[in-house]
C-alpha cells in the first residue's frame, strides 16, 4: 500500500479540497492522509466563509504523519497565506517528502479568493521549486505569471515560464479553453499534449483537486510522468462523465464511478 498525504483546505460539501483528495486516493487504491490548512463553509452554490488553521497546527499535523507513517507522495492544494506556505515548505524539506504535486488553488468556481494576493509570490518562491509537477489551470497560470489571458497558442510559452520558477515539470490544465479540454505537459525539454473534448456536464465541482490528487497517486505507484498524466486525465474524464446533481448548484464529480455507476 502506498501512503499519500494531502495538504489542503476542507470543503464542507465534500466535493473538493481534502474530501475530494481522499476520495481520489481511495478510488485509486492508495491510503490517504491529510493536513488541513483551512476550513471552508461551502456548498454547491459557493463559498460562504473561510477560517485558516494556524501555522503551528499545520506543522504539528505534518510532523505527526511523517514521524509515524511512510509517505510516498504529497499533494498540496489550498494554502491561503504566506506563513502557512513557508511552514509547509520548511516541514516538507525537513522530512524529505517525495513526489510533491502542487495545485495552486487560487479562486473557487464561485469566484471566492482562496489564496491571498500577498501569498502568490511566496507560493512561487517556496513551493514551486519543490514540485515534481505543478498543475495550474489557465487562470491560475495567468495569475502566477502576471499575464492577462492564455489560449492554446500561448500555453507552451506559459509552461516554459512556469518551469523557470523551479518545478520539475508543469501541467497546464486546459479546461477553460473554448473548444476543447486539452492539457499541456512540459518536463523542461519536451511538450506533450493530452487532448480531450469538453463534456456537456454542469457538475464539475472538484475537478482540479481530483486531477492533481490522481497525478500524485499514480506517481507514488511508480508510473512514469507521461503515463501518470494520461491515467489521471482518463480517471477524471470518467468522473466528470458520471458526475451528479447535489444540492442546488454545481454538483461534484463521481470519484467512485469505477466501482459503481448506479
Amino acid at each position: 500500500m502506498k501512503n499519500l498525504l494531502t495538504i489542503a483546505g476542507s470543503d464542507s460539501s465534500g466535493g473538493a479540497g481534502i474530501q475530494a483528495d481522499l476520495k481520489t486516493f481511495s478510488a485509486l487504491g492508495v491510503y490517504g492522509m491529510s493536513v488541513i490548512t483551512a476550513v471552508t463553509a461551502q456548498n454547491t452554490l459557493g463559498v460562504d466563509e473561510v477560517a485558516e488553521i494556524g501555522r503551528d497546527m499545520v506543522k504539528a499535523q505534518i510532523d505527526a504523519v511523517f514521524k509515524d507513517i511512510p509517505v510516498h507522495g504529497v499533494k498540496i492544494g489550498m494554502v491561503s497565506n504566506p506563513e502557512i506556505i513557508k511552514q509547509i515548505a520548511s516541514s516538507l524539506k525537513e522530512w524529505k517528502a517525495p513526489n510533491i504535486v502542487v495545485d495552486p488553488v487560487m479562486i473557487s468556481k464561485s469566484g471566492y479568493a482562496l489564496l491571498k494576493p500577498e501569498a502568490v509570490e511566496t507560493l512561487k518562491r517556496e513551493l514551486l521549486p519543490m514540485a515534481r509537477v505543478v498543475t495550474p489551470n489557465l487562470p491560475e497560470a495567468c495569475c502566477l505569471l502576471g499575464i492577462e489571458a492564455l489560449d492554446e497558442e500561448g500555453m507552451e510559452f506559459a509552461a516554459q515560464e512556469l518551469h523557470r520558477l523551479g518545478p520539475e515539470s508543469v501541467l497546464i490544465k486546459g479546461g477553460h479553453l473554448k473548444d476543447a479540454a486539452n492539457d499541456l505537459l512540459f518536463d523542461g525539454e519536451d511538450f506533450s499534449w493530452f487532448k480531450a473534448p469538453h463534456l456537456n456536464q454542469k457538475h464539475t465541482h472538484g475537478t482540479g483537486c481530483t486531477l492533481s490528487s490522481a497525478i500524485a497517486a499514480h506517481l507514488a505507484l511508480g508510473y512514469e510522468l507521461q503515463t501518470t498524466v494520461q491515467k489521471a486525465k482518463e480517471y477524471l474524464f470518467g468522473a466528470i462523465e458520471q458526475a451528479f446533481p447535489l444540492g442546488h448548484g454545481v454538483g461534484p464529480v463521481h470519484h467512485f464511478y469505477r466501482m459503481t455507476c448506479r
